[in-house]
């Protein structure tokens, strides 16, 4: 994911027994009270702007995680968790980045989010050989600049934007599509896989790319006047809200489909729920609330933030807890460069997938989920595997 806009969002205040610090905590290194080594495990996305919540998702995963651990009481090492707010954008990559990289105790990193700010802070993160395990960022491209310590734990958009072509061609039987991005690193990635995908699948495809901007009537009329069956969206949630509230104004009838950053709970509240009723996303994520294997997960993350866990979630706990593991065997004698080493060769069992790499840092399995909008909330309904026939 990438991220340009950069209104201010307050982020909630999290609860919990674990030293918790924000993103400008300071890195006091050495022993914990207890005797114990200090390690810290470090969260890096948006914790402002209009897409905030994406962030706020991941960043509340990685807090959990760390409590848990420490509270299980088996760890070596004290566990501190620190986050660093880059907004999601590439501007904002590279301060964040050194934030974390300046605190001599961050051993390593969940994140970042959003794949601009990624493509802009692993040079960073290589250099000073911090792992950094991304829940989100999804660009095809980022496992191939060489990215000494980068890995990610969702599968990249070539997956996501083939799938998403297949459903639309063979599920939604569209025709006719009008693929739009947002012009940001994430958004131009998705549609670059998607577009060929649907003309490959003898789908009509018009495609246009325009800025975060406030008002889509413009370009709302263009759709309309295109007469198509569907529209897909690659950008983020905030403006796919104003995007769906210009389109239900000028009268657009079709299908309404967008990408993993436009799903977000925020998405219906802003595009008000009559106007998003029926919206369809894409997503390499799975859906903690249904899904057993994530129950213990969704019931402890309630319980310390009154919320459910949302849009990449789950696989911000899976990062996490993945790091966790090779912290733990690596020990309390851990550096940046030993963690780094050993996560080559984890292999984690999640609640979202079984967490191992192909040596280019893509993790295994391709599964693509599809979510709707019913009755004012976004319900899953099953992967692309399931749902489309032929």
């Amino acid at each position: 994911m990438n991220r340009k806009l950069l209104v201010h969002v307050a982020a909630p205040i999290a609860v919990g027994a674990v030293v918790l610090s924000g993103c400008g905590g300071s890195s006091s290194g050495g022993s914990s009270g207890g005797g114990k080594k200090t390690i810290a495990l470090a969260y890096q996305g948006p914790l402002s702007g209009d897409n905030a919540q994406l962030g706020i998702n991941m960043d509340n995963a990685v807090k959990l995680a760390v409590k848990q651990a420490n509270d299980k009481g088996d760890l070596p090492f004290t566990l501190k968790f620190v986050d660093a707010d880059d907004q999601g954008t590439p501007d904002g990559g590279p301060p964040a980045a050194q934030k974390l990289i300046a605190q001599s105790d961050v051993l390593a990193v969940v994140g970042p989010a959003f794949s601009g700010a990624t493509k802009a802070s692993e040079p960073l993160f290589s250099q000073a050989h911090l792992l950094s395990v991304s829940p989100s960022a999804t660009n095809p491209q980022l496992t191939s600049y060489g990215f000494s310590t980068f890995y990610r734990v969702v599968p990249p958009d070539d997956a996501q934007g083939k799938e998403a072509a297949k459903y639309i061609a063979k599920t939604l039987n569209s025709k006719k599509t009008y693929s739009i991005d947002d012009k940001s690193e994430y958004g131009v990635g998705l549609s670059g896989v998607l577009e060929p995908a649907l003309k490959g699948l003898g789908v009509s495809v018009i495609h246009d790319g325009i800025p975060p901007t406030k008002d889509y009537s413009a370009e709302a009329q263009k759709v309309v006047g295109a007469h198509v069956d569907t529209v897909y969206y690659s950008g983020y949630f905030a403006e796919f809200a104003l995007f769906t509230k210009a389109l239900k104004a000028a009268g657009y009838k079709g299908n309404l489909m967008g990408g993993d950053g436009d799903k977000d709970q925020q998405y219906v509240v802003q595009a008000g729920a009559k106007n998003a009723e029926g919206t369809i996303f894409s997503c390499p994520c799975a859906d903690a609330t249904v899904d057993p294997k994530a129950a213990d997960f969704a019931q402890a993350y309630k319980a310390m933030f009154n919320a459910d866990p949302g849009t990449y979630s789950p696989e911000a706990y899976d990062a996490a807890n993945s790091v966790i593991s090779i912290l733990k065997q690596v020990g309390a004698g851990a550096t940046r460069q030993k963690v780094a080493d050993a996560y080559k060769s984890v292999d984690f069992q999640g609640i979202t997938k079984e967490i191992k790499f192909s040596p280019n840092g893509e993790v295994a399995g391709t599964t693509i989920f599809i979510y709707q909008v019913k009755n004012g909330k976004i319900a899953v309904l099953g992967t692309t595997a399931d749902l489309v026939k032929g």
